[in-house]
């Protein structure tokens, strides 16, 4: 059996051997673990292994065509490639060796001084801020190592840093304190401080108004409520807390507008322009309670237990003068919306229905609905007058509430609607689209949200698709290429390639973040209503 198998040649299937026959391995070139190589084709002749043995008892047996594609074979040799891999690195799963740190977090997070940081390795690093090109950083395992120096221990800086925060809290409570007693003492001996730009924001724009409109409602109510005291009327009541109500509102409004002022702090990173919509939808609320609700409660009043009204010539002339003032603050109130729909390019009606400026607004809409009232009121009154039936100004009355609660209602919607960040129109999200697709650097953009923030503000965030090849031309057209070059030629080790691809790979990186502040300074300038841009590299 033993001999059949030797001449048929398959003698290597069926002997349990992890070597390949000697035949075949005569010139092949192992390389071991530890780098050294062997040639099997020049090992001593005189060990044999038992493959070698058991391939002489069947050599003897082939036939000489055999011998001879054997010997053809035995010519090839094989060639075994070692590909060269890079060492991978585990850097774990907090890794800060290379972050950077810059020098006010380095001295309030490590309890450092600035003459600590001297000492340290400064870096030149591209500038997040618009309004300076580069600033300097450290490196943050630098800083870690200064303030273990400085301070000795870990536990030693962690007390450093309890004693500070609690210096801290102590200071607030001390700086609330002598605000207090600061606004006392200007109480006490006047305020002679120059004039704030939240004061000189009542003179003008949407403040000019609201405060226009507060005086003259002011006066509207006294009269009215004088008129409703002498004639008993119940569309004269409603008038005159229609005027109160007004009175109340806009005076929320001047709160809103002051605090819309308010400078950006960490709580708050996008400003308080949100304030607002907030007092005009608080506003809106109060139209419909106090305005609405107390017409309607005092209408059907009237139609349960009608009475008898008196003379009714002061409640006209008071009507009348209401007449003027209301459609006065009217005129002001349209003509700034006019301006400002022309400045933005939108029309009349445009701009109240997206509320652009919700303070004017609430005052075009509340002083429309004040002539309004006043004229159903005093038809109301003349027809009571005329036939002697009451009904009629209760009617009067109802009208007044439910064209006081359509106000309020229209309000509540068009703040609620700015308050949940609705999206710009179309047309200006196609030309911010349009304009980053027209770059060279980007290939597409995806997941686009504009949000109007309010005031002409809006927020622009889009994930970017950059054309590697275009940011990498970018950087080699400000590189010199027979530098670059010879660089290149001078590649000769696993740690050289490494060296040059980190060097200009990071540089690349930078040259990536370049363009992406140059497309979000593109976005600012063409469009100035963009005050927000994020850019996401996809």
């Amino acid at each position: 059996g033993w001999q059949a198998s030797m001449k048929n040649g398959s003698l290597s299937h069926i002997l349990p051997c992890n070597r390949l026959p000697v035949q075949l391995m005569s010139q092949v070139r192992v390389y071991t673990s530890s780098g050294q190589k062997k040639d099997l084709g020049s090992e001593d002749t005189n060990r044999s292994t038992p493959e070698e043995t058991l391939h002489k008892v069947g050599t003897g047996r082939q036939d000489t065509t055999n011998a001879g594609q054997k010997q053809s074979f035995l010519k090839e040799p094989i060639q075994v490639k070692v590909k060269a891999v890079l060492k991978k690195r585990e850097y774990g799963p907090k890794y800060t060796q290379n972050n950077f740190i810059t020098g006010v977090r380095a001295i309030n997070e490590f309890c450092l001084k600035s003459s600590d940081l001297d000492q340290l390795r400064k870096i030149k690093r591209r500038s997040p801020h618009d309004d300076t090109e580069t600033f300097t950083v450290y490196l943050r395992s630098d800083v870690e190592a200064k303030s273990l120096e400085v301070w000795g221990s870990p536990e030693a800086l962690a007390r450093e840093r309890k004693r500070r925060k609690e210096a801290e809290i102590k200071y607030r409570e001390n700086l609330f304190r002598n605000q207090r007693l600061l606004r006392e003492y200007k109480e006490f001996f006047g305020n002679t401080k120059p004039r704030s730009s939240a004061a000189a924001m009542f003179f003008k724009g949407p403040g000019k108004v609201v405060m226009v409109a507060i005086c003259i409602n002011g006066l509207n109510f006294f009269f009215k409520l004088l008129a409703w005291v002498y004639t008993g009327s119940a569309s004269m009541f409603s008038e005159a807390i229609h005027s109160l109500a007004d009175t109340c509102n806009q005076a929320l409004l001047a709160l809103g507008i002051s605090q819309s002022a308010r400078t950006p702090d960490p709580s708050h990173p996008y400003g308080f322009t949100n304030m607002r919509y907030i007092a005009s939808l608080i506003s809106g609320v109060g139209i419909f309670m106090m305005g609405a609700g107390l017409s309607w409660y005092h209408g059907i009043i009237g139609l349960l237990h009608p009475h008898p009204i008196e003379s009714l010539l002061w409640a006209y002339c008071i009507l009348a003068g209401s007449l003027v003032s209301e459609g006065a603050t009217l005129l002001v109130a349209i003509n700034e919306i006019r301006r400002s729909a022309r400045a933005k390019g939108l029309s009349f009606y445009q701009y109240v229905v997206q509320s652009r400026d919700p303070s004017t607004n609430v005052v075009l809409l509340e002083d429309a609905a004040a002539v309004l009232s006043v004229a159903v009121a005093a038809t109301c009154m003349g027809l009571t007058s005329l036939t002697g039936n009451p009904y009629y100004d209760s009617v009067g009355s109802l009208g007044v509430g439910t064209l006081l609660g359509t106000v309020s209602a229209f309000l509540i919607y068009t703040n609620t609607e700015a308050l949940l960040g609705r999206s710009i129109q179309p047309e200006q999200l196609q030309r911010l689209t349009e304009l980053l697709e027209s770059d060279p650097v980007v290939r597409a953009i995806h997941d686009v949200k504009a949000t109007d923030m309010g005031m002409s503000k809006v927020r622009f965030k889009a994930e970017v698709d950059f054309d590697g090849r275009v940011v990498t031309r970018s950087y080699l057209e400000k590189q010199d290429i027979e530098q670059l070059l010879q660089e290149i030629q001078q590649v000769k080790t696993l740690e050289e390639l490494e060296a040059f691809m980190l060097k200009h790979g990071e540089n690349i990186i930078d040259t990536l973040g370049a363009e992406v502040d140059r497309l979000e300074k593109d976005l600012k300038q063409r469009n100035p209503d963009v005050r927000h841009v994020d850019l996401e590299i996809l």
